[in-house]
């Protein structure tokens, strides 16, 4: 198989997923910028890989695997990263509720294709606004520049969980025919 840019660009995101861990332990004074900068570039190549593939035409079944294991993968790690620093149940909580929904949204999506019906719960937009959400507070999160954006990253987080639990209330209902089938 050739590889193209946006197979590459998520093949780099994977590879940014090391060196976030490892910045985010750095003892160094600027480890939080260094740490939310490589959030921040892996986030992106996220909407623009995507976009790219679609845009050229150049979308691949390794790409359609790896770009949501490389999505999964880095959010559950920066969650966990900020629930290690902040330990605190009002950020475990909503940790938490978004790694599950993104087992039980994965697991959902795979049975779904098993059944040919993998289009019913195919993303939506409020899976989008989601995704924003939760990168945007947890670039908050991890940054810690001021005690403003820690408060508007909380915010953002809390406006997160709920379009998780919305978004994922949405994908249970649109595939309920298929779960409830004997």
């Amino acid at each position: 198989m050739k590889l193209n840019i946006p197979t590459y660009l998520t093949l780099f995101r994977v590879a940014l997923i090391p060196l976030f861990i490892v910045a985010f332990y750095l003892p160094l004074p600027y480890a939080p910028e260094i740490t939310t900068l490589i959030f921040f570039i892996a986030s992106i190549t996220d909407w623009f890989d995507g976009y790219l593939a679609r845009k050229w035409n150049q979308a691949t079944r390794l790409g359609a695997f790896l770009d949501p294991v490389a999505d999964k993968v880095l959010v559950a790690i920066a969650l966990v990263s900020v629930v290690e620093f902040y330990h605190t149940w009002w950020i475990t909580i909503p940790a938490g509720i978004m790694i599950a929904r993104e087992i039980i949204i994965s697991a959902l999506r795979e049975w779904m294709a098993e059944l040919g019906e993998r289009a019913n719960v195919a993303v939506s937009i409020w899976g989008k606004v989601k995704t924003m959400a939760q990168m945007l507070a947890l670039g908050g999160l991890l940054w810690r520049q001021s005690h403003l954006m820690e408060i508007l990253a909380f915010i953002l987080l809390y406006v997160a969980v709920f379009l998780t639990i919305w978004s994922m209330l949405q994908y249970l209902k649109a595939s309920k025919g298929s779960l409830l089938k004997s």
